[in-house]
């Protein structure tokens, strides 16, 4: 906006041929359907942040990554030593191997005394012995298989794999070292961060929470702390002066923060190409009341004297009369006026030097898209 007092507006005149009124551009006031903002300022933050850790220990054999390159859920990342947990793996199965041949020699012992125990051949102790040794033995072998499968996890374990899709962190560890995975000491090996979809954290006041509550519920947008409920945003980052990004809010904490008097609120975004990055801040808008039609005019015709906002318009005889404005917001290079005009009021853009309050002027009338296409200053 332009920031000129109207008292000093005499001072500034062009000299003029006498009797010619000075020439001005003026643009007519419109009605247009505006959008009205509320803007915060936030960081984004993955949607997973994981810690790579081993599983089992050993040492540390190979990486099969580079430092900060985007993997797949599923790709190798890591080799520990495998030998050990291969040995463990035969130990294992020679154990199965072993139990299923007393389990296979029990059952035929326990078939050749049921052929017995009719004819009371063999005494009823030995029978039930050899009822539980068979019971015994298939415990065993299923202790067994327990033991082998633990055994095939560990050995699979030796390969570390990306939990999750994302950009990883660099190693943290060189090979040959020595990898812990003790509970509560487990090395970490790496960090990998998921890229897409990415969400964006701000903080909202009490007085904005219960006005968004309020117009959601009136709009029918929805209210965004109901389970499937969205509220469309606008991002951009702070060396962007459009707002290109879309995004929806997902989810409203529980609670307001005591010390700050605020509540968290979450947005999500696309970023297949992955530039927005955790930790990057960035400004966001919400709609701050439903779609209404508003009056607006150029933000350039907005003079101020002292704390009063001003535009100076023309009359159809060529006067020139100033009139005091309430403003609203300001969207797109057009402002919001709230009182103070009515359609079609004639304000003056270019030549403001040169009006004078109560002159005659000479009005050109030019469009909005005329204005907007200008290059030229001409105030």
């Amino acid at each position: 906006m332009m920031i000129i007092a109207i008292a000093i507006l005499p001072t500034g005149l062009r000299a003029q041929t006498p009797g010619q009124a000075p020439q001005v551009s003026v643009v007519r006031a419109i009605e247009k359907e505006i959008v009205e903002w509320d803007e915060f300022t936030g960081r984004f933050e993955a949607v997973k942040f994981v810690d790579v850790r081993a599983r089992v220990s050993g040492y540390l054999e190979s990486a099969h990554f580079t430092d900060g390159q985007f993997v797949e859920k599923g790709d190798l990342l890591f080799v520990i030593d495998p030998r050990p947990f291969e040995a463990a793996v035969d130990l294992a199965q020679a154990n199965v191997a072993r139990f299923e041949s007393e389990l296979e020699l029990a059952i035929l012992e326990l078939k050749r005394a049921e052929r017995l125990l009719p004819n009371k051949n063999i005494a009823r102790e030995e029978y039930d012995s050899r009822v539980a040794n068979k019971k015994v033995q298939e415990a065993q072998l299923r202790a067994a298989k327990a033991e082998l499968r633990s055994a095939e996890l560990d050995l699979a374990f030796t390969e570390v794999r990306a939990p999750v899709s994302g950009r990883i962190s660099s190693a943290e560890v060189d090979e040959g070292n020595l990898i812990e995975a003790a509970s509560g000491a487990s090395t970490r090996l790496t960090t990998i961060v998921s890229q897409d979809p990415i969400h964006f954290v701000f903080d909202v006041s009490e007085s904005d929470y219960l006005k968004y509550i309020r117009l959601n519920s009136v709009s029918g947008v929805g209210n965004p702390t109901v389970a499937g409920a969205t509220i469309e945003v606008e991002l951009r980052l702070m060396d962007e002066k459009d707002w290109p990004r879309r995004g929806k809010i997902d989810f409203v904490d529980t609670v307001f923060d005591r010390g700050t008097g605020t509540l968290r609120l979450r947005a999500t975004f696309e970023n297949k190409h992955g530039i927005l990055v955790p930790g990057l801040f960035a400004r966001l808008r919400l709609p701050a009341k439903t779609p209404a039609v508003s009056i607006v005019i150029p933000e350039v015709a907005v003079l101020s004297d002292q704390s009063t906002k001003i535009v100076l318009t023309v009359d159809p005889e060529g006067t020139v009369i100033p009139r005091p404005v309430v403003l609203g917001p300001s969207i797109d290079g057009l402002v919001v006026i709230r009182e103070g005009l009515t359609l079609n009021d004639e304000v003056i853009v270019k030549g403001l030097l040169r009006a004078r309050p109560g002159s005659k002027v000479a009005p050109e009338v030019i469009s909005l898209e005329a204005l907007q296409g200008s290059t030229g200053g001409g105030q």
